[in-house]
């Protein structure tokens, strides 16, 4: 069976969504405006499925970044996934955010021609302000080595797994960590991820029925969501 999923990103500044069939992708839709997540899915979604000439109904599942990333577009893309499924009587996969970013940095190299040794490791990063980012480590196979956790970069980040790997970092945390890291077995990849990146993690998962509990599943946030006290 080749399922038709919708795919829903809002985990961080860019916001997208995808229509596929099995590994094919039949549209994509795309929003750069942070602060306008929750403007942009609904109607996106209705434009993507008429653009395609597919109904909703047509859908087998869909599937959501679940985290990390920004709180709120967490929530946004959560809320209407689940939305959507307990509407259509769909079930619902989430995908780490991190893993669909690593995808999106072995999918960038192998296109550009570049290669991928086994002693590669993928650091993708989302930023949560000031030095801190959330991140993880996959294998060159994206099997995960490291889970999913808040850290405070500077010049010595990662210096034990430097020694004896190649690490690529990309994602939004990345672009300030490059600065203050020089190792030569760093490499720093600028690639934008998409929802078209979820496509195969969501095939997959849907081919193994590795589906979410929809009464139950919520973000990961990474860490606690921060709310300043009120000025005085």
């Amino acid at each position: 069976m080749t399922p038709q999923i919708l795919h829903i990103d809002t985990a961080t500044e860019h916001a997208s969504i995808c229509l596929s069939q099995g590994d094919i992708i039949l549209g994509l839709m795309e929003s750069g405006d942070q602060k306008n997540h929750g403007a942009f899915l609904q109607p996106a979604i209705q434009e993507l499925m008429q653009q395609t000439g597919h109904s909703l109904k047509s859908l087998d599942a869909i599937s959501v970044t679940g985290g990390p990333g920004s709180y709120t577009g967490l929530r946004v893309g959560m809320a209407s996934a689940k939305g959507l499924c307990y509407a259509l009587e769909k079930p619902l996969i989430t995908i780490n955010t991190l893993l669909v970013i690593a995808l999106s940095a072995k999918q960038w190299i192998l296109e550009t021609g570049g290669e991928i040794s086994d002693n590669t490791l993928f650091c993708p990063m989302i930023d949560a302000r000031r030095m801190e980012v959330f991140t993880a480590t996959y294998s060159q196979a994206l099997q995960q080595i490291e889970p999913t956790y808040a850290k405070i970069l500077d010049e010595t980040s990662f210096m034990a797994l430097l020694s004896t790997h190649r690490l690529v970092f990309s994602g939004s945390g990345a672009k300030k960590f490059q600065p203050i890291l020089t190792h030569t077995n760093a490499t720093f990849i600028g690639v934008q991820h998409t929802a078209k990146h979820l496509v195969t993690l969501a095939s997959e998962a849907f081919q193994q029925q590795n589906f979410a509990n929809l009464a139950y599943s919520e973000p990961i946030y990474g860490k606690a969501f921060y709310t300043p006290l009120p000025k005085k």
